[in-house]
């Protein structure tokens, strides 16, 4: 099971922190990771705090000093990086039972645990502002994915089209992908599907969102995607699994909890949009 990231942990004990140590907690989210391998003195400066106060915030961390900190994300950065290939060739031979039944017992332990600790270390108020977004339709929602990912983003995206309207799938072309950004503004959310090993694009796509004024919500792994820090929202999840491949199962059991959220933040409106759109499609022969 892969331990929570520094960033959770700073995210959950922020409601611990005195005004001034949330000052340098916010600093290190804004552009976390690459903040914390500061000197002492620039993260106390960004934050307009005392580099005693640094220290402080450090050692609430549980850590024994401003080294161990960083030498505890470095560790962490070598577990982001991590591709599908390096976790398979370093994947040690074990004695667990490789036959089918073992495989499952393996997988079902894996799983259950990892969908388990994703949920209980999921922030409410991350949730709540999520729902809180995604239900407001003065807004309107694009979703994008990666390699992988934007399986799970058509997927979310098409439970938001049944409740509700202007959700969009961000284009695949050029041509289709730059007109749909280029109107970009205050009432737009976008919302990202990112894991290792992290896609450039998805950073530049949320960066664009933010300078024109709208809001991003981040789906990523607990080693947080780069575009976390230019997001309103991030929502982490564990990606335990029997392979080498980093699993979404967690990832589901997260959006099928916001779809859930926004069943209830919605209410009749989502009720009303679901049979309207299930009229249409019965007129023309979908259903």
């Amino acid at each position: 099971m892969a331990p929570g990231t520094l960033a959770d942990d700073i995210r959950l004990k922020l409601g611990h922190l005195s005004p001034a140590e949330r000052k340098v907690a916010r600093v290190l989210l804004a552009a976390y990771p690459a903040a914390g391998f500061e000197t002492v003195a620039t993260i106390a400066e960004r934050a307009a705090v005392s580099a005693p106060t640094v220290l402080r915030f450090v050692a609430r961390l549980g850590y024994n000093g401003f080294p161990e900190f960083q030498a505890a994300l470095r560790a962490e950065l070598d577990q982001r990086n991590a591709s599908p290939l390096s976790l398979y060739e370093g994947t040690e031979d074990t004695s667990e039972d490789d036959s089918a039944a073992g495989l499952m017992a393996r997988s079902s332990r894996l799983f259950t645990t990892a969908v388990a600790q994703t949920l209980a270390e999921t922030p409410p108020h991350d949730l709540e502002r999520a729902v809180a977004l995604l239900s407001d339709r003065k807004r309107r929602i694009t979703l994008v994915g990666g390699r992988f990912t934007h399986l799970l983003a058509q997927y979310l995206g098409l439970h938001l089209m049944q409740l509700r309207g202007d959700v969009h799938i961000l284009p695949e072309g050029d041509v289709e992908r730059a007109a749909a950004l280029a109107g970009f503004g205050r009432r737009d959310v976008l919302v990202v599907f990112d894991y290792r090993r992290y896609e450039d694009d998805k950073v530049a796509l949320a960066q664009l969102t933010l300078e024109r004024g709208g809001k991003v919500v981040v789906f990523t792994d607990t080693w947080l995607s780069p575009t976390s820090a230019h997001a309103e929202v991030v929502l982490p999840s564990q990606v335990t699994t029997p392979s080498p491949y980093d699993s979404l199962v967690p990832t589901l059991a997260v959006i099928e909890t916001v779809v859930a959220g926004l069943l209830t933040a919605l209410g009749d409106d989502a009720h009303q949009h679901l049979k309207h759109t299930e009229d249409v499609a019965r007129r023309i022969g979908l259903v």
